[in-house]
């Protein structure tokens, strides 16, 4: 049964401190039990959701097949911009597109590339079920997510949420930093375990990764990180990556409902693992719709490319199959943002071909232009591509649909309207 410690909360340096924060008092630190590494029992109803959210997971996977390599690094960067509104930080798939291709921008787009790449590194990484899982690697994780603070566990107490800067009157107090280390070492025992339902394994491995809060801060990523690598090592999912955590980030409270749940007194399990298995099948439903957007979007822009060279005249119309211009038009899903050095590299041409691709495009209203402030040129935006982006990241916070008469809390606004327009 998980217990509580009685700890003396004293603030040492209190100068910067309201007068409440610096009261002294005692508080309640919470201690989980160790997972082991089987899955506990659970209802029927429980059972009966993570298995369909299996099913859904396994078709979503099928389904996407061979556009998953392309549409991960979308659905991860949707996943990101989710957990930078949580955070407070806001960025718009365009600017972190942009900031990503020109390694420049804000301090908050470059710490959400910096997470994107940290992610789809570590689930790399951590999905080889032939090894196992270890504290250090939870740690390592972390620290690639968190690169400015030290790498290692918490050896300080911390908390979750309240109105001020003391335990007193945080949300929650996970448990003390003496116990950290036994508690990880647990959770990566079964993290490393592939036995039973995923989306149970997965649920219960990012609950408790959240209960233990092991760092002083990246807990909400690393945590988010981990439903990945549960998923991938378990083979619930082999080709594509499902954010699951942002259908979280549209009800907050429902999420944190769900966490209260699992660390009740006896534990709600049931309570969270069906809410987990909910998130999971919208998630999975929204990444199938992304996949089929690309597509018809991609048919859409080679239609309009067509039909703009045949209006000017160019010959032949339909341009020949290893032409510049169809090699960029079919990696616009993965490279939303092409300049005339990326395109030169990655398709082996020069930069004149690399120019007078993208201009065409431009030209054809398919790719838009943006300069930098003083007006020099500087890339192409395929904007249709990171609409469709923004559209995912939204239609998982509310359930999916239209989601231009109904605007989910703290998320990004609608794409423009001519985009959107163009799209559905």
């Amino acid at each position: 049964m998980p217990t509580f410690v009685e700890r003396l909360w004293d603030a040492r340096d209190a100068t910067h401190l309201g007068r409440r924060d610096r009261a002294a008092g005692r508080y309640l630190a919470f201690v989980p039990d160790e997972l082991g590494r089987t899955l506990p029992a659970i209802g029927p109803a429980a059972q009966a959701a993570a298995e369909d959210a299996l099913t859904v997971l396994a078709r979503a996977d099928e389904r996407i097949g061979s556009h998953g390599a392309y549409l991960n690094h979308l659905l991860i960067r949707s996943e990101s911009i989710s957990s930078s509104w949580i955070e407070g930080n806001r960025i718009t798939p365009k600017r972190l597109a942009i900031a990503e291709t020109l390694d420049t921008g804000t301090r908050v787009a470059l710490d959400v590339i910096g997470n994107v790449r940290a992610t789809e590194a570590a689930i790399a990484a951590l999905a080889d079920r032939d090894r196992p899982v270890t504290a250090d690697d939870i740690v390592t994780l972390q620290h690639v997510i968190e690169p400015s603070l030290p790498p290692g566990l918490r050896t300080e107490q911390n908390w979750v949420g309240g109105p001020g800067w003391s335990p007193l009157r945080a949300d929650f107090v996970p448990p003390p930093e003496t116990e950290v280390r036994r508690l990880v070492d647990d959770l990566a025992a079964f993290v490393t375990e592939t036995a039973g339902n995923p989306v149970v394994r997965a649920a219960i491995a990012h609950a408790q990764f959240e209960t233990i809060h092991p760092f002083i801060d990246g807990n909400g990523r690393t945590g988010r990180a981990l439903i990945h690598t549960v998923l991938h090592r378990t083979d619930a999912l082999r080709g594509i990556l499902i954010p699951i955590s942002t259908v979280f980030a549209g009800d907050t409270d429902a999420y944190i409902a769900g966490l209260t749940a699992f660390r009740a007194d006896p534990p709600r399990l049931d309570d969270w693992i069906i809410g987990f298995a909910q998130a999971t099948e919208r998630a999975a439903a929204n990444a199938v719709q992304l996949a089929a957007d690309v597509v018809r979007l991609d048919e859409q822009t080679l239609a309009e490319l067509i039909a703009y060279r045949r209006s000017r005249g160019l010959s032949p119309a339909a341009p020949r199959r290893d032409a510049v211009v169809l090699r960029i038009l079919a990696s616009l899903a993965a490279d939303p943002v092409p300049t005339i050095e990326s395109v030169a590299l990655k398709h082996g041409v020069s930069t004149v071909a690399a120019h007078r691709a993208l201009t065409e495009l431009a030209d054809a209203g398919i790719l838009g232009r943006t300069k930098d402030q003083r007006g020099r040129l500087i890339c192409w935006t395929a904007d249709r591509h990171l609409a469709l982006v923004a559209l995912t990241e939204r239609s998982n916070r509310i359930g999916g649909g239209d989601t231009d008469h109904r605007r989910p809390a703290g998320g990004p606004a609608v794409p423009d309207a001519a985009h959107v327009g163009r799209l559905r």
